[in-house]
């Protein structure tokens, strides 16, 4: 755990200012190359967009920037036809595409210049585009100054938000309908840009992280975007972090909850692992769940709540009210679950409402239906000194160190008296860097 937890918190000092971690693009070199433009001297960029495999493009004139480091290079040599085809040398907005439901739509990338817009999927134009603005998005104005994308769990519908000087015009996908907007809490944005389920809206060599519903801004803004989103000599905060090597990876708990967002938790971080395509980022626990002060034993979600154990404490917080404690919380484990003693982990399979909690050698299953709540069930298992657990559709797994032990369902594990194969946790798993 101290390995890996001193090496998470190379970051720290970038997260606690929520800020933007530096670990996509070239591992190394600053972002000077003669004869292109060079972002550190403070470019206001023409637009900002991941891809279908969640690489951040920043746009500026006729050239672009991959990831958050790295030089400049053309934009035709990332999207081709762009500038060999149709010589628009720039473009004034884009946006990744987040419609589900559409898989011909979901994860394309548009791009807008003047009234047309162009689509892309897997750097390549797609048949029929360009099209007019007013064919794809009916009542979206012309001469864009930027545009993101906002997913139904972040906005009350899958939208795409589009900025024209100081109108804020809101695209429902769905009904292809528009509502205009004024945020007056805003600079007028130059691009926009989603990361990890926040808003930012650039202005100049600046950002301003906003509300996607009301526009609202919280903390002190605006910030130099060289210090979040680039590499640049003078500027930065944590941007030599790096994910940790698979093998010294050790966690203390591990959760999916009713939403799909994946944790893991490790010392006094925590990560998101279903967000990997946009890279691996630590950020302190207090972060999310402010009361949870030092670390983790075991976490498992059921009912839209997401349970922290950390001693004998049991904390509850509300999935859908963007992680608020349930009030009365803390409780004693003996309160809320019926038992006593460390817990060594914890998991609930999906569509079950049974906590299975480990400890040492054995598993202890609890009705969460039952008032008030007693184990139901105690089988031995030929495992001890568990670190996390995880249950999802492939099965479960038992994490020790840097190495799992998977079971298919709690079913084999509670018949079985043999040791599953040792395993190694991969970077596919936890997003860690194979050896």
């Amino acid at each position: 755990m101290e390995l890996f937890t001193k090496t998470l918190c190379l970051c720290l000092v970038l997260v606690l200012t929520d800020a933007v971690p530096l670990d996509q693009g070239a591992p190394a070199a600053q972002d000077d190359v003669t004869c292109l433009p060079n972002r550190c001297d403070g470019i206001e960029f023409d637009a900002i967009t991941p891809d279908e495999k969640g690489i951040a493009f920043f746009f500026k004139g006729a050239h672009l920037w991959k990831g958050f480091r790295g030089p400049a290079q053309l934009s035709n040599e990332s999207f081709q036809e762009l500038d060999d085809i149709h010589d628009i040398g720039h473009v004034d907005a884009a946006f990744r595409m987040h419609n589900e439901e559409n898989p011909d739509d979901h994860d394309h990338v548009y791009f807008f210049l003047d009234d047309k817009v162009f689509s892309y999927y897997d750097h390549k134009l797609e048949a029929g585009y360009p099209k007019d603005i007013k064919e794809d998005f009916p009542g979206v104005p012309s001469h864009l100054d930027a545009a993101v994308e906002c997913p139904k769990r972040e906005c009350p519908a899958d939208s795409v938000i589009f900025f024209k000087g100081h109108d804020i015009h809101v695209y429902d996908i769905t009904t292809k309908t528009v509502k205009t907007k004024s945020w007056p809490q805003l600079p007028a944005c130059t691009s926009a840009f989603r990361w990890l389920e926040h808003y930012y809206c650039f202005h100049g060599h600046n950002f301003t992280r906003f509300n996607p519903i009301s526009g609202e801004v919280n903390g002190t803004y605006p910030k130099d975007a060289r210090d979040y989103f680039m590499s640049c000599p003078g500027f930065g905060h944590g941007g030599r972090y790096q994910p940790p090597k698979c093998s010294e990876m050790k966690l203390d708990a591990m959760t999916t909850d009713d939403t799909g967002r994946n944790y893991m938790f490790a010392g006094p971080i925590y990560m998101r692992l279903d967000v990997l395509r946009d890279g691996l980022h630590a950020f302190p626990i207090t972060r999310m769940w402010k009361e949870v002060t030092n670390g983790v034993d075991a976490v498992f979600s059921y009912s839209d709540k997401i349970y922290m154990i950390k001693d004998d404490q049991v904390y509850i917080y509300k999935t859908s009210a963007h992680y608020t404690l349930v009030e009365g919380y803390p409780k004693t484990l003996k309160e809320e679950l019926g038992i006593e003693g460390h817990v060594d982990a914890a998991f609930v399979c999906h569509n079950e409402h049974t906590v299975h909690v480990i400890q040492g050698g054995k598993v202890l299953s609890v009705d969460l239906t039952a008032t008030p709540r007693t184990t139901t069930q105690e089988i031995p298992i030929p495992l001890s000194e568990i670190d996390a657990a995880h249950c999802n559709e492939k099965g479960i797994d038992l994490f020790k160190g840097s190495e799992y032990y998977h079971y298919e369902s709690f079913m084999i594990m509670a018949m079985g008296k043999r040791t599953p194969i040792r395993q190694k946790i991969t970077s596919s798993m936890v997003g860690c860097r194979d050896e």
